[in-house]
């Protein structure tokens, strides 16, 4: 049996090349198309790889008529909020506008199967503490905006052009590659564990926490850490449920379980042994003190239960990797 191909855009970034190596792995044949603004080309080390924009509509239906792709999964996005409230038409152009010649070129050729990368951003600040796929999509920022609004399109698209797609709405992706060979390494850094790490690490002075009065046990906000490896696997599920005939559908992707920033820090202590320093900082504006997803929903339809829940799990991954990256002499 031929086996199936998934062009993979946006592959060569942190999530997009975890799943690329997990695509290999289960025997797929992987197409990284990126245009490595954000990603780096060493992590792509399984499959074909295009350097290509996806604002590029004639570069992407050359890439698309050479592979022939049977499905898409789309990570090429800008993902930082604060960005997003500056240069809102960033984030409107590349996450919108160019995912509309993803679309394109898929009914040009015939590919109907498409895994969007979304984010729990679209539900924007949650009144309660576990979240499912019928809580309220009212985001606050440019970001989860422009990611709903791709959602929208793509519930259009699937009523006009029977182009089947699963929404995947994530936490807050973590850790790395359980053998190391693939990491988070974002310019600039703004998630807690790296950033963390990076503290641990010394290549930063302190790790900052953000308000340390909020309604919470320790008054540190909480968030759902999904290791990055988990989050992989669900792609897969959808994409088999897609081409084992399934509907449209979103999912949540979370531990449904969360921690606190105090305890991330905690955990970096205990798995490396080393001391952090910490600066206790005002608020920021929009950080609501607990985020954590109801993913019941992706393990009724999809079968799909988190691999690796714990904290020490997910945290040791991302510090292996962190050493062998940044700084292997700790």
């Amino acid at each position: 049996m031929t086996k199936k191909t998934i062009l993979i855009a946006g592959g060569a970034g942190y999530i997009g090349s975890h799943m690329n190596l997990a695509a290999h792995e289960r025997g797929y044949s992987t197409v990284v198309y990126d245009n490595l603004v954000y990603g780096h080309k060493n992590a792509v080390q399984w499959g074909d790889f295009v350097l290509g924009d996806i604002a590029d509509a004639g570069q992407l239906h050359l890439a698309f008529r050479h592979f022939q792709p049977d499905a898409v999964m789309h990570f090429a996005a800008c993902t930082y909020v604060g960005e997003s409230v500056t240069d809102p038409e960033k984030y409107y152009l590349n996450n919108v506008a160019t995912t509309l010649n993803i679309l394109r070129v898929m009914r040009e050729v015939g590919c109907r199967n498409f895994i969007f990368s979304s984010t729990c951003a679209t539900y924007g600040v949650p009144r309660q503490f576990l979240i499912d796929e019928e809580y309220p999509q009212t985001p606050v920022n440019p970001y989860g905006k422009s990611k709903l609004m791709v959602e929208n399109v793509l519930a259009d698209y699937a009523t006009a052009f029977d182009l089947r797609h699963v929404n995947l709405r994530y936490f807050n992706a973590a850790g790395a590659d359980t053998q190391a060979r693939i990491g988070e390494d974002h310019n600039p850094e703004t998630h807690l564990i790296p950033l963390v790490l990076d503290a641990t690490a010394g290549r930063r002075p302190h790790v900052s926490i953000f308000g340390t009065d909020y309604d919470t046990p320790d008054g540190t906000c909480i968030r759902d850490y999904i290791h990055v490896d988990d989050l992989a696997e669900a792609h897969l599920l959808a994409l088999e449920y897609l081409f084992d005939g399934g509907e449209s559908e979103s999912f949540n992707l979370g531990n449904g379980q969360g921690y606190s920033v105090k305890e991330v820090i905690d955990c970096a202590r205990k798995v490396s042994g080393q001391e952090i320093a910490v600066v206790e900082s005002q608020r920021r504006a929009g950080d609501p003190p607990v985020l954590v997803g109801n993913a019941e929903k992706a393990a009724r339809v999809l079968g799909w239960r988190p691999a690796m829940p714990r904290l020490e799990d997910i945290v040791g991954t991302a510090w292996t990797w962190h050493k062998k990256r940044f700084c292997e002499k700790i």
